[in-house]
């Protein structure tokens, strides 16, 4: 039959030559070998210098994943106000800065500034030109028993609220099983339901209760 009017052509894809245009991944191996390589390559580079930068611990949002801890963008100006690090020399000196960012909490703030303490403690700043030391440059023997080669790894992302304590847990509570609850301890679940009802309908109850006294009242007469 043939095709009547000026109709749009269809548009099925019959003529592309789509096995000219599949990717494979069979460079996986290599690809990974050469990013190590350049890793180390990077690493002796900067040497004694750390490869990466220190970043901030922070909780990933929303509530699905709010227990969990990870490297932030980089640390407030408050966090740096009460580790005494100047805001412009901060990111000379290897440490990520967000002025967008804002603490919410007192337990987030003690962490990262702790962080950053220990961070400065075991700072060692090497003078720009050889032999001349200046005020924040750490002293001539501190420079000289950095062995050269070596590289260091900023610390890595542990606890958030387990500074004092040092558990090691990423959040600020730990879980208990249902045998370890106290004898005599209803079901947690079952008593926020509860609580969760007599709230929902505190007023309608009331309301009957008044009503039910008004009408025992009016059978007493």
């Amino acid at each position: 039959m043939a095709i009547k009017h000026n109709n749009a052509v269809p548009n099925n894809h019959f003529h592309k030559d789509w096995q000219r245009r599949v990717r494979v991944h069979f460079d996986q191996p290599g690809r990974k070998h050469r990013r190590r390589t350049a890793r180390l390559a990077k690493a002796a580079k900067v040497a004694p210098r750390p490869v990466d930068r220190l970043k901030p611990v922070v909780q990933c949002p929303t509530i699905k994943y709010n227990r969990r801890a990870r490297a932030g963008r980089g640390f407030t100006l408050l966090e740096l106000k009460e580790a005494q690090i100047p805001r412009k020399l901060a990111p000379t000196i290897g440490i990520t800065v967000d002025p967008r960012r804002t603490n919410h909490s007192q337990e987030s703030l003690t962490a990262n500034v702790a962080r950053l303490k220990s961070y400065k403690a075991r700072l060692i700043l090497f003078p720009r030109k050889s032999g001349q030391h200046k005020k924040l440059d750490s002293s001539e023997s501190d420079v000289k028993a950095v062995s050269e080669g070596s590289t260091k790894t900023i610390s890595k992302i542990g606890s958030a609220f387990a500074v004092e304590t040092g558990t090691g847990v990423a959040h600020g509570f730990s879980e208990i099983k249902s045998g370890e609850m106290p004898k005599g301890e209803e079901a947690p679940y079952r008593k926020l339901r509860e609580l969760r009802s007599e709230q929902r309908y505190a007023g309608m109850r009331e309301k009957r209760a008044k009503l039910k006294a008004e009408a025992e009242e009016a059978k007493k007469k």
